[in-house]
């Protein structure tokens, strides 16, 4: 299964972000193959909507559940829709590494 953690840098030893549609950086972790990627959030600074436009964005990486630490109505709505699974971690002391160690 391939899943997006959100980050506040571009590695694992960056911080988990509480916030998706405005995160910094989306890792992508495919614990199939144990690959983890990061890519930028393109729609960080989007005048509104940033949350559906980074759900349709998770969509295109080919994820299949997102880790955040929250979700506005309407980015839930499109996740909903595209068939991603959402968990909400409320605990941003952690890494981007800590959160996939403890999905593996």
């Amino acid at each position: 299964m391939k899943t997006i953690i959100t980050s506040t840098g571009n590695s694992k030893s960056d911080r988990f972000d509480l916030r998706f549609g405005r995160a910094a950086y989306f890792c992508l972790y495919d614990d199939e193959t144990g690959h983890v990627s990061f890519h930028d959030n393109k729609h960080l600074a989007a005048s509104h909507g940033a949350g559906p436009k980074a759900a349709e964005f998770a969509y295109e990486l080919g994820a299949e559940k997102v880790i955040s630490g929250d979700f506005g109505p309407k980015a839930k709505d499109v996740l909903d829709k595209l068939n991603i699974q959402m968990a909400i971690i409320e605990n941003d002391d952690q890494t981007v590494g800590d959160i996939i160690g403890i999905i593996k």
